[in-house]
């Protein structure tokens, strides 16, 4: 799981003649900060994705694309994002045929924030290829959702490919609300292939409730070989 949100915003002309797209940029709201995806490297130098010609013939479409994150101090507080929340808006420029300029900005975007429940599980660092049969390491995010301090235990259930390291049961303690703790843990997987870790339960012993996390993330694993000659 990660916090950040891809917006794809699809721009059309219309009109009958082309338009000179002279801006479309994105204003993020306060809680995030913006990364623009529609440039690409060559040779040391950004160029755009559309390329050198930046008219926008009549009926056309383009999509640009954005990557919004939130700031540490909105990150680090797990109950601030929640909800629907405001993201920025779109400021679009252009220009006609004729010289004439027009712009837009639209109102503030909403997004529905996905909902974590009372304990969230993020994954931090994981290796992208490992070896068959050999342990790795993990780190994961643990953040106290709720508005009540939970007292927390760690189990590590075993899948048919992925295997535990450590002992399974481990008390984590008492997690105030909207607080979080990492967690650095070892796993092997005993099959090649594209795996998915799973098998991770925390359970709240003062409602005594569990909370199961599968499917967290997905690791290459390849033989031991294979990855000595690449």
């Amino acid at each position: 799981q990660t916090d950040e949100v891809f917006l794809e915003a699809q721009i059309q002309n219309i009109t009958t003649s082309p338009m000179f797209m002279e801006k479309v940029s994105l204003e993020p709201s306060i809680m995030y900060n913006v990364a623009e995806l529609n440039t690409v490297d060559t040779s040391g130098e950004r160029a755009s994705t559309f390329g050198s010609r930046t008219y926008l013939q009549p009926m056309d479409t383009r999509q640009y694309l954005y990557c919004l994150k939130p700031k540490q101090e909105f990150a680090e507080k797990a109950g601030v994002i929640k909800g629907v929340t405001v993201i920025g808006k779109l400021d679009i420029v252009w220009k006609t045929n004729l010289g004439e300029r027009g712009r837009l900005q639209t109102s503030q975007l909403q997004r529905m924030a996905p909902g974590y429940g009372d304990v969230r599980l993020s994954l931090e660092t994981i290796p992208d290829t490992v070896n068959l049969e050999e342990p790795f390491d993990i780190t994961c995010k643990i953040t106290n959702c709720s508005e009540r301090t939970m007292d927390l235990v760690l189990e590590m259930c075993n899948t048919s490919s992925i295997h535990w390291c450590g002992v399974s049961g481990r008390q984590l303690g008492k997690l105030h609300p909207s607080s979080s703790l990492h967690l650095a843990l070892t796993l092997l997987s005993s099959v090649q292939g594209l795996q998915s870790v799973s098998g991770l339960r925390l359970t709240d012993t003062f409602l005594k409730r569990t909370y199961e996390y599968d499917d967290i993330a997905q690791v290459c694993v390849v033989s031991s070989e294979i990855k000595k000659e690449s």
